[in-house]
């Protein structure tokens, strides 16, 4: 059965600028920065469609917050898989399930070099002084944040050829900490250190045979945490790559979750630990208390979430995702065994904390995300959630025929509390054919205010909220 939400995951965006969009209600007066989102904009490259929701064309939406108006912008990123697409008429890069179309020999030929894609379609950071697009690939997209135009390519090795990276880097005031896993006969989990100067180190690096499928890691005051799921690849079949990237990868039940903790200064591994077998796509946070390192995270029972991502499935509304729910792992030194338990039984993804004040912090309460009704539990994910780790509660908000993206927190200058601000998410507006960035009191949930937009803006993943003057 096809959705109301179809246009927002099987279509495309325009790009365009409008300043002050119509606004309902009162933005906060001390609400004042830039919100730069990242996802797909189009999911066609030249003539071909792709096939899952993690493959469209990188867009970066720019909503300007400022004297209690909001300018909003949105641009393509410039890349090379895009300018190829636009002369070729189709997939030029590899992407995470949609290949281009090749011959068996040049498939086979990628054992001796490949080129990765630069579709930096995931999330944003910035760190010294820079903006970039991320994704899993290894290239990195450099973008100025006021024209939204690319500036430059970045990477944590000189040869980014047969490694991928996590799309959710951390980072201090003085590091930005990412691991890149390095496939070859004998594949790495490289955990890497970038400083203030932009120059990067290897800090240290954990061996494997079958490398894990990992969109994220953990890192603790004196930990970089690589939690490797038993959802693996043989390295030939990647360096062969006669199939897409992540259809090479396999879930084995029968292998444990794997722990590993690696000295962040020093690199040495600390400790392996074990636990029953599940998936992640987010770590949330990780802090230590009492002698152990506890990890949160949004956790599966296995990968099957990725199958249901390809849009054949999110497009039918009566397909079920299967909830991720927030979880605690707690890895005690002395115990091989990790022992866990449910923070709260309701169904969460792409979650977001007050990272700024509250990460390595196990005072932390406060976890948003995107969640599916309870009345409505099939389709696509229709409400948003804040869950409390410490007591269980939870707050929603929905409204019938919305659709709410990523909640990004922003916090009131001076606030205390880890709700002490708003939330601001892109919702699509299934009833009027377009999307509006909602504002959200963190702390009640309830709407502050709404800024509509002339467009239905794809269903996107992750943003960042730059406070400014």
């Amino acid at each position: 059965m096809q959705t109301i939400y179809r246009s927002a995951l099987q279509g495309e965006n325009r790009e365009f600028q409008a300043r002050n969009i119509p606004l309902e209600g009162r933005l906060p007066t001390w609400l004042s920065g830039r919100l730069i989102r990242n996802g797909p904009g189009s999911t066609r490259f030249g003539q071909q469609e792709v096939r899952h929701w993690f493959d469209g064309q990188a867009m970066l939406h720019q909503f300007d917050i400022h004297h209690g108006q909001v300018d909003y912008a949105c641009r393509f990123l410039e890349s090379q898989a895009r300018q190829a697409a636009e002369s070729s008429g189709q997939i030029s890069y590899p992407e995470f399930a949609t290949d281009p179309c090749r011959s068996l020999f040049k498939k086979v030929m990628t054992l001796f070099g490949r080129s990765s894609s630069d579709n930096a379609k995931v999330s944003i950071t910035q760190f010294a002084g820079a903006y970039m697009a991320l994704a899993e690939t290894p290239i990195q997209v450099e973008f100025d944040p006021e024209t939204l135009r690319s500036a430059g390519v970045f990477t944590y090795e000189a040869n980014p050829v047969g490694q991928m990276t996590t799309a959710h880097p951390h980072q201090d005031a003085e590091h930005l900490y990412n691991v890149v896993t390095r496939f070859n006969r004998v594949s790495e989990y490289r955990f890497y250190r970038m400083g203030l100067d932009r120059q990067t180190q290897m800090v240290g690096a954990v061996k494997t045979g079958q490398p894990s499928y990992m969109h994220s890691f953990g890192l603790s005051p004196h930990y970089a945490i690589i939690t490797e799921f038993p959802f693996v690849v043989n390295p030939l079949n990647l360096l062969l790559w006669l199939r897409p990237f992540i259809e090479n990868y396999q879930w084995k039940p029968r292998r444990p979750t794997v722990f590993w903790l690696l000295d962040r200064e020093t690199g040495t591994v600390a400790g392996r630990y074990e636990s029953d077998p599940f998936f992640a796509f987010h770590h949330v946070n990780a802090f230590e208390r009492d002698g152990e390192v506890v990890v949160d995270l949004v956790g599966y029972d296995n990968a099957s979430i990725i199958q249901h991502y390809y849009l054949n499935r999110l497009t039918d509304s009566q397909v079920k995702l299967p909830h991720g729910t927030l979880r605690r792992y707690h890895v005690q030194p002395g115990k091989k065994r990790v022992t866990w338990e449910k923070l709260t039984h309701d169904c969460i993804e792409l979650p977001r904390t007050d990272y700024d004040r509250y990460n390595l912090r196990g005072d932390y309460r406060s976890v948003y995300g995107i969640g599916l009704r309870g009345d409505q539990p099939t389709g696509f994910y229709n409400q948003l959630v804040k869950l409390d780790t410490q007591g269980g509660a939870t707050l929603t908000w929905h409204t019938e025929g919305c659709y709410p993206g990523e909640s990004v927190f922003a916090a009131r200058p001076g606030g205390t509390a880890d709700d002490d601000g708003v939330l601001l998410s892109v919702v699509l507006d299934t009833t009027a054919g377009n999307s509006f960035l909602l504002v959200l009191d963190a702390r009640t949930l309830q709407e502050v205010a709404r800024a509509t937009l002339p467009q239905a803006v794809m269903f996107g993943f992750h943003g960042h909220f730059m406070a400014g003057d």
